[in-house]
């Protein structure tokens, strides 16, 4: 964080010093809520959870070099008090950012942003000093923590935003304020929630509304709910995409025998090759997406082609591959799933597979609501028109739904399988697996279906297949 003294933050946060000997002293290290990442010259948020209380740890992050304490209540060692604790860390980014002399850049959509910000992070990292947002930490707590990272040095803050419903983007954009927004799209993650695509395009759009007259709203030109944003915005747009309308598109788009996607990049500033080292299609529309962004900030095209074709996976269990000294082809992308990103993970799969037996471990898609029977039964139908060697669906009801989807899809028979649970599935891959199979788990996050992955990975090296 930028230094800042303890009287300054209490100020800033309207709180109430406690055993703190000299208010001069400054925060110059990071803003942590782990008491673990607590260090010299850092400043601890103390939250109270239902199994963890932060204040609990008071002692020990003073102990290990951390200045103050920011919590509800005194507590032996330096604090600032405040009445709550997310209002006063909110607070705190806001006024840092405004401090700083950084290009705010934002984004928010139903599937891809994780991907989307690591792309745009590694491209402008080739221009200046960037800080983005680590993971998926893009609410109202991991946002100006990400936020409060930036230094004086900063020149680009990159800051993925969620919505778990309306109003949640516009609080946080009003937290870090943005000069560049960009909507990916609007889709089917968190309907249930949200009960329907317009009112989650209502709410994806709020960052568009809150750009300022000076700022640029980048959009996706292929689907229509976020096409239709350019008329909430007095920001200039721009369009990225397939459509005729975009003013940064993609022409002879193709995969390599691996998968991996390679296209040529059109600008307003020119054109250049690009040939990523991500997996699937999908990805294309990701890297528009940031070449968009990297464009609206001064990049050229021949920039902006060699950074997206050096750029690579920067977050866990997204599309993470991993080759076995046997030839198995290990896809984790077990992060979370929703019906679009479902969808590409399987087309990644079918390219990657061309030639080889595939299989596809899938598990339940959270948050979809009265939706959730149809978009399950039409992943499952979708695997076998991919012509996917195997279905493995992993759990309850939503796992059933997948795998009859697939059986009624076309006459599969053995070649989709419903099991309990994630042991199950890695005792079904242990005795069937050959070298030279390509195997993707994905599934919502609840599910946990990462550990499926990560024992295949693990034998690999130690020749036993076991869930952990």
């Amino acid at each position: 964080m930028i230094a800042l003294s303890l009287a300054e933050i209490a100020e800033v946060v309207g709180g109430q010093t406690h055993d703190i000997p000299d208010p001069s002293v400054q925060v110059t290290g990071p803003v942590v809520r782990d008491s673990r990442e607590a260090g010299p010259g850092s400043l601890f948020v103390a939250f109270a959870g239902e199994r963890v209380d932060g204040h609990d740890f008071a002692a020990s992050v003073v102990e290990a070099g951390a200045v103050a304490v920011l919590g509800t209540r005194p507590v032996g060692v330096p604090a600032i008090v405040v009445d709550d604790v997310q209002t006063a860390l909110g607070a705190l980014a806001r006024h840092v950012v405004q401090r700083l002399g950084a290009t705010l850049v934002a984004l928010t959509g139903s599937a891809g942003k994780t991907s989307t910000k690591d792309l745009i992070a590694q491209v402008l990292q080739r221009k200046a000093p960037t800080v983005f947002t680590p993971g998926s930490l893009n609410n109202e707590i991991g946002l100006p923590l990400t936020a409060l990272s930036a230094t004086e040095e900063t020149r680009f803050l990159v800051l993925e935003m969620g919505a778990r419903g309306i109003g949640h983007i516009s609080y946080l954009a009003g937290l870090t304020p943005p000069k560049v927004g960009l909507v990916l799209n609007v889709g089917s993650a968190h309907i249930g929630e949200f009960g329907g695509r317009e009112q989650i395009a209502r709410a994806k759009g709020e960052l568009v509304e809150s750009l300022p007259e000076d700022g640029t709203a980048i959009l996706n030109a292929d689907d229509p709910y976020v096409r239709a944003m350019a008329s909430r915005t007095k920001a200039k747009v721009i369009f990225f995409g397939e459509s005729g309308e975009a003013d940064v598109s993609a022409e002879n788009v193709r995969l390599t025998d691996t998968g991996q996607p390679s296209f040529r990049l059109h600008t307003p500033s020119g054109a250049s090759d690009v040939t990523m080292r991500l997996y699937g299609e999908h990805h294309v529309s990701n890297a528009l997406a940031a070449a968009a962004v990297a464009h609206e900030l001064g990049m050229s095209a021949d920039e902006i082609a060699v950074a997206l074709s050096e750029a690579g996976s920067l977050s866990r269990w997204r599309m993470e591959v991993t080759e076995r000294p046997d030839g198995v082809t290990v896809v984790n992308d077990a992060y979370n799933a929703n019906p679009e990103s479902m969808k590409a993970a399987l087309r990644a799969l079918a390219a990657m597979g061309k030639g080889r037996r595939t299989w596809a471990v899938l598990g339940k898609m959270a948050e979809l609501g009265d939706e959730a029977l149809a978009e399950h039964d039409a992943v499952g139908r979708l695997a076998v028109r991919l012509n996917v060697s195997k279905l493995v669906a992993v759990g309850g009801r939503e796992a059933a739904w997948l795998q009859l989807g697939a059986y009624n899809e076309g006459s599969w028979g053995e070649e989709s399988v419903h099991v309990s649970d994630a042991q199950a599935a890695v005792d079904l891959l242990r005795s069937e697996l050959r070298p030279g199979d390509v195997v993707l788990v994905k599934a919502s996050r609840s599910v946990g279906l990462e550990s499926v992955a990560q024992a295949l990975v693990e034998s690999g090296a130690e020749g036993e297949v076991s869930a952990r």
